[in-house]
């Protein structure tokens, strides 16, 4: 059962955002980058100190993941013990944990980033500037829920063309859902 309007064979392309058009090149910039860092470093101190620095990147990184589950494992526990809901102001360990991760990650500028989000007031101006872009987001976002999204399904052809559907569920008495909902446009 198909619905929607039928597609054409000269859609236009949607347009690429900007993250997945700049994203590689950024990727590529900040590894040639700490590629460079790292053999300045090791012009300059010698090859075995930039063997030890990387691998007290590593684990110290591996100490702070560990340090943050634990602290995040024991915040749920004393919320459950509590009877109410854990609590994300409390802990930042999310942040911690990325912290560590980017510690892990070998090269200079990755253990300078994961060791500035080690210091709590960074870690409170990156916790504050992540709610304020998720809760933007959020609310220029379309209605309609994430059941929504498993409810309508495109399917690609492979010709190409894009079959506009709804999944019906066949555990739903009458076969379908007691609100309908129309298929998902772009």
């Amino acid at each position: 059962m198909t619905t929607g309007a039928p597609t054409s064979p000269s859609s236009i392309r949607p347009r690429r955002s900007r993250l997945r058009r700049y994203l590689p090149l950024g990727l590529a910039a900040w590894l040639v980058l700490e590629i460079w860092l790292l053999s300045l470093v090791a012009g300059a101190a010698g090859g075995l100190t930039v063997f030890l620095l990387l691998l007290a990147g590593i684990v110290l990184g591996a100490v702070v993941i560990k340090r943050a589950g634990r602290r995040a494992f024991q915040n749920l526990n004393d919320a459950l013990q509590r009877g109410d809901a854990p609590s994300a102001r409390r802990g930042g360990n999310g942040l911690m944990m990325l912290g560590g991760l980017l510690l892990i990650i070998p090269g200079m500028l990755s253990d300078v980033a994961g060791l500035l989000l080690l210091l709590p007031p960074v870690q409170r101006a990156v916790g504050r500037l992540t709610e304020r872009t998720v809760e933007r987001r959020l609310r220029a976002a379309a209605p309609g829920t994430l059941g929504d999204a498993f409810r309508q399904v495109r399917v690609h052809r492979p010709d190409g063309k894009v079959v506009a559907g709804e999944v019906i569920r066949e555990d739903e008495p009458g076969g379908a859902s007691h609100d309908p909902r129309p298929p998902l446009t772009r």
